[in-house]
Formats: structure tokens, sequence, C-alpha cells
């Protein structure tokens, strides 16, 4: 059987390779179908992500990491998810679909770096701060589980955004 890494902060860093990957498909993509399935897939995965993160991630660490950090990740998930929200109600036949996808990865490329890759960045501040990483780790995967099947069987509704009134 296969072991389950449950530190919270590598479950969100694996969520962000697949995307990344997914990302990288959409731009080699050439048919409006298999652009349309993979702009589906990537904006599954971000909600499902996001949720998560705010939902389980962010309040964990509410005052124990630089609280800028946090407010600019809310701002950022708003920003994704106004994207990802007019991806999904459009499609490859849309003439800003591809630039919508593409600003999206960029957006996601900037998030990503503050969590997990520039100095001091989330990621560490979280390691470094008095949060039980693994017990995150498994109510994310808990949580992440739920939204997955809600995805396969009912859909995810579009994604809510937090700071920015719409």
């Amino acid at each position: 059987m296969k072991r389950v890494d449950l530190d919270a902060t590598h479950i969100l860093a694996a969520d962000h390779r697949t995307v990344e990957d997914l990302f990288e498909e959409f731009e080699k993509a050439s048919s409006a179908d298999r652009k349309a399935k993979l702009a589906k897939q990537i904006c599954t995965e971000l909600k499902i992500h996001a949720q998560i993160e705010e939902e389980v991630f962010y309040p964990a660490l509410k005052g124990k990491i630089d609280d800028d950090l946090l407010k600019e990740a809310y701002v950022e998930h708003d920003g994704a998810k106004v994207l990802i929200n007019d991806i999904e109600a459009s499609g490859p036949d849309d003439e800003y679909f591809d630039a919508k996808v593409t600003v999206l990865s960029e957006e996601i490329k900037h998030h990503v770096r503050e969590e997990e890759k520039q100095q001091d960045n989330m990621f560490q501040q979280a390691r470094a701060a008095d949060v039980d990483l693994k017990a995150l780790g498994q109510a994310m995967l808990a949580r992440k589980e739920e939204l997955k099947a809600q995805a396969e069987s009912t859909g995810l509704p579009p994604a809510e955004l937090a700071t920015i009134r719409a």
C-alpha cells in the first residue's frame, strides 16, 4: 500500500505541479475539444485547491505567519476565480478563451511563487510556525475527496469570491 504524504504543504505543492502540467498540455493542444477538456480540468483542480486552502490551510495560519502574505493569497485567489468562472461559462469558440487560460496560468505561477518558491514564502513560514501540518493535511485530503466526489457527481458551483465584490 502506498503511503500518503500528509504534510499540508506537500499536498498543496503536488496540486501546484498537477495544474502546471495541465497548463502545459493546454498550451500544446491544438483541437478546440482538447482545449475545452483541459480548461475544464484546470478550473476544477483550481476550485478544489483554492477551497481547501481557504477552508483549512489559511485559517490555520492566521496570526502565525505574515498577515499581508495571507491577505494577498485570498485576493490572488479571487482574481483567479473571476477568470475560472468566466472560462467555465464560455468555451473555446470565445475569441478570448485561450487568452483567459493563459492569463490564469500566469496568475497561478505568481501565486505558486509566493506560496512555495520565493524567499520567506508561505510554506516556509507555515513550517516554522506552530502549526500541525500533518493534521491540516488530513483535514485537507478529506475535504478534497468530498469536493472531487461533488465535481464528478453534480459538479462544483461557480467559485465564490472572498475579497472582491463583483
